[in-house]
């Protein structure tokens, strides 16, 4: 049980590489990927320096043009997700192949014994396709989905690919499902 728990930790680790060198490979080394990102940083910048000087000048004219950049670096945002998409598609593809895989490979083997039993609504996905009716062993999904997890987000801030905080910041809810700049709770102001 253990070297499997170790084995999958390793996967995780191969697949976020592969992930990661895709997603290089097909995104980050781009031209326009690179435009639009200096696009973005720029804009943000901009953005921050006129919420600065907008705080000493309260006016209508000031609220506008800080609403316009808003509503540019949205724009740009949503430019550089509909590029991502578009790789994240194959990429999609090929890590549901190599789940269906991998799953096939580890199916009904116990691979950890957790240390606790699952709310309801996960023991589904922890306990797939194991015999039994112990909730704390854990099947190959569950652990594989918690190892890429932690392994690609920390492996994206190790390679640069993370987004920076304040652009994260500046483009929270700017997202390509996103409603817009109004918002639609305003009658609880």
């Amino acid at each position: 049980m253990f070297g499997d728990a170790i084995l999958i930790i390793v996967i995780a680790l191969c697949t976020a590489l592969l992930g990661e060198g895709l997603t290089y490979v097909l995104v980050y080394r781009s031209d326009e990927y690179k435009r639009l990102k200096l696009s973005m940083e720029r804009k943000t910048k901009k953005l921050e320096r006129k919420k600065e000087t907008a705080e000493a000048i309260s006016g209508k004219n000031a609220k506008r043009k800080i609403e316009r950049e808003e509503e540019h670096l949205k724009t740009i945002n949503r430019d550089m997700s509909m590029f991502r998409m578009k790789s994240m598609l194959a990429i999609g593809f090929v890590f549901t192949a190599l789940l269906s895989t991998f799953s096939s490979i580890f199916e009904g083997r116990v691979v950890a014994k957790l240390p606790f039993t699952p709310i309801s609504w996960i023991q589904g996905l922890s306990h797939r396709n194991l015999i039994g009716d112990d909730y704390t062993d854990s099947s190959f999904i569950f652990l594989y989905i918690l190892c890429t997890m932690s392994i690609r987000q920390n492996l994206q801030k190790l390679l640069g690919f993370a987004p920076s905080r304040a652009i994260s910041k500046a483009t929270q809810g700017a997202g390509f499902f996103s409603q817009g700049s109004s918002n639609q709770f305003s009658y609880f102001k």
